[in-house]
């Protein structure tokens, strides 16, 4: 990598500043220098580095969406997506990536400034061509890789120059067996120059070797630069020296492999071998010449190949797709190849929706996640032209289970709402939006919207003689219900529903419906024709390959099973549920599975395990932001389960559970839930004792055990000296010490049991 120089620059800063911006011209190697310093300093971060890539984010009103999706954060509610950002990141440690922002540049300074005046512990890291200008910001401007001096005689490996070691090992990767040599590192470094120590310049060019000798690259690229230059070559802008190298990679090209080049930039965030032959082939590029147009631009570095779990991909660097985007539109076919794009991904959600119950469920969520850029470019492009907005309501409509399990239910709804109000004729698709859209307001408990969207879906049905419409109105009507605290009435709408769905054939209507109908049953006490609903459900499942809809049919099963007393199946059934949900990362789904376990492992007096699963599920709800299933039956039995903890341990010891529940990472959490770890058993005193310091403060105290002073605290955290002096104060304050040495004194004996628990005979 280099940038030795360039790190500890970056790294010095954060000691000084919440906001750190590296600049330059495109193609220096900002990104890379910014995963660098994160890669760097993630040790001082308790909760973790975050990149957020904005290089394909058009829409400005999406980025704080989009950075609660890099954070992984699930916005359930339908508050403005940067409160609960803000609400999300207040007490955390953290440092915050946000990559390419000059397109975004106000947009992303007003994030940036909320962020760190709202979170006095994060910090940002942003790259763009110029700085936010907001205050408290650093810039550190990226200068070019270093070269060697000139007339250096022989210099070592370790002094030829950051540039010359990047062309090496591009060169070697391109050409295997290649080395900068006594015969050739002139001419190296004069390619290296040539290109003014531009990284993605000198790697385009390295990968030149597999054609060309360092000698005739120098050659061309003397050549082509020599039809751009106006004026002495020092005034040349480095952004230019980069077009014409692109220029020159543009016209080593065969005319297909530039008709690819230039229609491959219509895709957002990367494309699949499928989609370049539907949107990309005809007009001049056969469908079957076009696997080898895509391997032939990996090789000249045009498409970077990377794995995914959805399958191999490929991707533009930005530049190189701005500059494919300019010859698209020189070409004047841009418009027929974003129409091309739309329907390619029109079809694409279609396929998704007809086999969302099934196999292949998951895998594809997990396609439509990765695709979610290229998702909202075909959208954006429908809700563009008043003409496109019944394909876009349509498209929208079949992305239901997107917008639900990939975490997008805001931007989700604002789709739905866009095509409705421009589709108002009543038909089947407005019908099916309206009952989508009811759903999604429903997840997020906007009841009032989600009754209206029902009350209009169910008059479409009627009139128009709509089964399926009815059905699915009926099913979220009964959920409404359940909120509204009118269990009985609920089941029959669940029942209704249940009738309905089994008239149209609809599996996964069928199962929705029977899901809620065994929860409803289930929080009345009817326990046994709640089993009987639930069993139904599972057995519906299991005979499609489904495995969503059968996790949720588990955790919901293990409600009226618990009741009747089978403890044993109840947890056996949450447990296997949560590890599904656990692996495809459906946090709402797992914090339901975690709650039953509460209530499970309190009924059998296992009070502090039910207290330490109440702490994690208390910190997922923060993560959810909104809390499942609160219908007032259910929160009778949360209530319960939390009093009978409580009055079993006694206030103190409830509270030290619930905070070391909460305290947990991610996975720590999952895997106490699983029964595979028992941090709940842990006799008082142990380290994992309750503390009236945060997790920051309590590292701190340990580093003042340690002797360090609070300028030494401030470099070894990467926080500043001011930052360390204050958590010293609040340390003194919570613990009422008035000394450094009555912290050192408590934080050696807190963790002296710690050190105690070493097994015999390790060292």
């Amino acid at each position: 990598m280099g940038r030795r120089l360039e790190v500890t620059e970056a790294k010095r800063l954060f000691g000084t500043a919440p906001v750190v911006t590296l600049t330059g011209v495109g193609g220096v190697g900002k990104t890379r220098l910014a995963i660098h310093v994160a890669a760097e300093v993630q040790r001082a971060f308790r909760d973790g580095v975050w990149v957020v890539e904005l290089a394909t984010l058009e829409d400005s009103k999406l980025l704080a969406q989009t950075v609660l999706s890099a954070l992984h954060v699930q916005n359930r509610s339908s508050r403005p997506p940067v409160e609960v950002l803000v609400e999300h990141v207040r007490d955390m440690q953290m440092l915050v990536v946000l990559d390419n922002c000059e397109h975004l540049l106000e947009e992303c300074a007003v994030l940036a400034a909320t962020l760190v005046r709202s979170a006095p512990e994060v910090r940002i890291l942003a790259t763009s061509r110029e700085a936010l200008g907001i205050a408290g910001e650093r810039v550190l401007a990226v200068p070019t890789l270093s070269l060697p001096l000139f007339n250096d005689p022989q210099p070592p490996a370790r002094t030829q120059g950051e540039a010359v070691q990047l062309f090496a090992e591009r060169a070697a990767a391109a050409l295997p067996g290649f080395e900068v040599t006594e015969n050739n590192r002139e001419t190296v470094e004069r390619i290296c120059r040539q290109l003014d120590g531009l990284p993605l310049a000198i790697e385009l060019a390295a990968v030149r070797l597999r054609m060309l000798s360092p000698e005739q690259l120098l050659a061309r690229l003397e050549n082509r630069f020599q039809l751009l230059t106006t004026g002495p070559r020092a005034t040349l802008p480095r952004q230019r020296t980069l077009r014409a190298l692109v220029d020159w990679s543009y016209g080593l090209c065969t005319e297909p492999e530039r008709l690819l080049w230039a229609r491959a930039s219509v895709f957002a965030g990367g494309l699949d071998l499928e989609a370049a032959e539907a949107v990309c082939s005809g007009d001049g590029i056969a469908r079957e010449q076009v696997l080898d147009l895509v391997a032939g631009l990996v090789d000249k570095s045009v498409l970077v190949r990377e794995e995914s779990p959805a399958g191999m991909r490929y991707r533009m660097l930005e530049t190189i797709r701005q500059y494919g985007r300019e010859q698209l539109l020189a070409s004047g076919q841009e418009a027929k190849l974003r129409r091309r794009h739309r329907d390619h991904y029109r079809d694409l959600a279609a396929r998704a929706r007809a086999e969302s119950f099934g196999p292949y469920q998951v895998e594809w969520f997990a396609r439509l996640r990765i695709e979610h850029a290229n998702l909202r470019q075909a959208l954006e492009f429908c809700f563009a032209a008043p003409e496109e907005a019944e394909t876009g309501l349509g498209m929208a409509t079949d992305l239901v289970q997107h917008w639900k399990t990939g975490d997008y239910l805001s931007e989700g709804r604002d789709r739905l709402d866009q095509g409705l109000s421009a589709v108002t004729e009543p038909s089947e698709l407005r019908g099916r939006a309206m009952v989508v859209n009811a759903w999604l307001a429903n997840t997020q408990a906007d009841l009032v919207t989600a009754e209206s969207m029902v009350r209009q879906a169910r008059a479409i049905g009627e009139q128009l003689g709509l089964e399926a419409v009815l059905a699915n109105a009926a099913l979220y009507a009964g959920t409404i219900t359940m909120y509204r605290g009118d269990g009985g009435s609920a089941v029959a709408q669940y029942e209704e529903a249940v009738a309905r769905h089994r008239t149209t054939g609809d599996p996964m209507g069928l199962t929705r419906a029977l899901v809620r109908l065994c929860l409803a049953r289930a929080l009345l006490g009817d326990t046994s024709r709640a089993v009987d609903a639930g069993e139904e459900c599972l057995a519906i499942c299991e005979a499609h390959g489904d495995r969503w809809v059968r996790a949720y049919a588990m955790t919901v099963l293990g409600v009226p099973l618990w009741l009747r007393g089978d403890a044993q199946r109840a947890t056996a059934l949450e447990r296997e549920s949560l590890r599904f949900q656990h692996s495809i990362d459906d946090v709402l789904g797992s914090r339901f599975n975690i709650e039953v376990l509460a209530w499970i492992a309190a009924g059998q007096g296992q009070h502090r395990r039910a207290a330490t699963l109440l702490g994690i599920v208390r910190s997922l709800e923060r993560t959810v932001h909104i809390v499942p299933f609160r219908y007032r039956q259910f929160l009778r039995l949360h209530d319960e389960c939390e009093s009978c903890a409580r009055e079993a341990l006694g206030k103190q010891a409830f509270e030290a559970a619930v905070s070391r529940g909460a305290g947990l990472s991610y996975d720590e959490k999952i895997s106490f839930a699983l029964g595979e770890t028992d941090l709940a058993n842990e006799p008082p005193g142990e380290k994992t004792s309750w503390s009236p310091l945060t997790r920051r403060e309590t590292e701190i105290a340990r580093l003042v055990a340690q002797g360090m002073s609070n300028k030494e605290i401030a470099a070894a955290l990467v926080i500043g000296q001011r930052t360390a002096e204050g958590h010293v104060e609040h340390i003194l304050s919570k613990l009422g010490f008035n000394s450094r040495t009555q912290i050192a004194v408590w934080a050696r004996e807190r963790d002296t049991p710690a050190r105690n628990e070493r097994p015999t005979g390790q060292h």
